[in-house]
């Protein structure tokens, strides 16, 4: 639990920089911040499980460490787009579309029912 913290607490504090430093740079309505973190943290989390399941480089603390800790803290996006290329991988397209779609939708509407709760 620590290891995870640990890289947790690093991944957190660099979304909230880059997404500061995001709302300098881009002043539209687009949400750069969280896009470029969602696609850092993809790309970080691929490196991670590659450099782990390929070559042996990272053990599992440091998977601990970096895919559950930084990427977890970092955004849950990099974990939700590795388990729907996991689900690719192995054949079960079906369950990789439903994933996603169920993914979205419920993210949504859990985010308008928690909306609306307060209202």
């Amino acid at each position: 639990m620590l290891i995870a913290g640990a890289g947790g607490f690093v991944g957190t504090g660099l979304r909230y920089l880059i997404g500061v430093l995001a709302k300098q740079w881009c002043s539209g309505t687009f949400p750069l911040g969280t896009f470029i973190v969602n696609a850092l943290g993809c790309l970080i989390i691929g490196v991670v499980y590659g450099l782990s399941e390929k070559s042996g480089v990272l053990n599992s603390n440091h998977v601990l460490l970096l895919a559950t800790g930084f990427c977890g803290g970092f955004t849950t996006f990099s974990a939700f787009a590795n388990e729907t290329w996991l689900l690719g991988t192995k054949g079960d397209m079906l369950m990789s579309a439903l994933y996603v779609a169920a993914s979205i939708i419920v993210g949504i509407v859990c985010v308008w029912l928690g909306r609306a709760l307060l209202n």
